[in-house]
């Protein structure tokens, strides 16, 4: 089956997420990519969402923390103070899966304002959850699309922090757990790099260039020793994604593909 760049992303994201694991999920393409997971290669991942359903186990895709399909489909459903008191801040998440507006080499994100703070050239959603679960998931993945705008050598604003300034950055700054771990893009699949803890590229996907690459980050972006080529969708996961598409897409009223 034919695919597009953005099911590429989706794909790849989801197969990150380990059967078994507890994430607590974004809202977006992180939640996209989770139950993509839940319904392929992960059934009994635990989702996990901010306003507190436990469990979640969505037909359609959730509008926002508040969807109703979230509470109705959950395992059980707590206040938002014990999911991160007992759940997130006691190290009981093992994935953080979290979207940003723009990314640096060290993998802290902006989800604020692009431009000055107090005059932005566009103030963006906020932080919401983000920056505790960051700080304390035992470990985090990142997924958006790649372009110069979001891949940026200086955030405008740090919502949430990585790696910090790299190095030794966030045992210093006293955060647990590994940080992001993975950021997938539409274009490749960048991790950390042991020590420096800046991303550099170890999967592209395929027929995507290191030039593409290159000429869609704003730092200067280096790459593995050894890169691998991203397996490509299956007909299972990407049957699987079109129909929870097409069911969210019924569901909210929107026309195909904006799902």
């Amino acid at each position: 089956m034919a695919y597009s760049t953005n099911e590429m992303m989706t794909v790849a994201a989801a197969r990150r997420l380990k059967n078994g694991s507890v994430c607590f999920v974004g809202i977006g393409l992180p939640s996209k990519a989770a139950n993509l997971a839940r319904l392929t290669s992960s059934p009994d991942v635990v989702l996990i969402y901010e306003s507190g359903p436990i469990g979640a186990k969505p037909s359609v895709l959730p509008l926002s923390i508040g969807d109703g399909e979230l509470a109705e489909t959950a395992d059980t459903v707590v206040p938002t103070g014990e999911i991160f008191r007992y759940w997130l801040q006691g190290g009981r998440i093992d994935v953080g899966f979290l979207g940003a507006a723009q990314v640096d080499r060290f993998g802290n994100i902006n989800t604020t304002v692009v431009g000055d703070y107090h005059q932005p050239k566009v103030r963006l959603p906020g932080a919401g959850g983000a920056p505790e679960i960051a700080g304390s998931a035992k470990s985090v993945l990142i997924i958006l699309k790649q372009s110069a705008r979001s891949f940026v050598d200086k955030l405008d604003f740090i919502t949430s922090v990585g790696h910090g300034e790299g190095g030794d950055s966030r045992k210093r700054l006293g955060l647990p757990g590994a940080g992001p771990v993975g950021i997938i893009t539409d274009l490749c699949i960048m991790e950390p790099e042991e020590g420096s803890h800046e991303f550099v590229v170890t999967a592209l996907h395929p027929g995507v260039t290191r030039e593409q690459v290159v000429a869609a980050t704003g730092w200067a972006i280096r790459f593995a020793d050894h890169v691998s080529t991203t397996a490509e969708p299956t007909d299972v996961e990407l049957t699987a994604l079109r129909d929870l598409e097409a069911r969210t897409a019924a569901a909210h009223g929107q026309a195909p593909g904006e799902a």
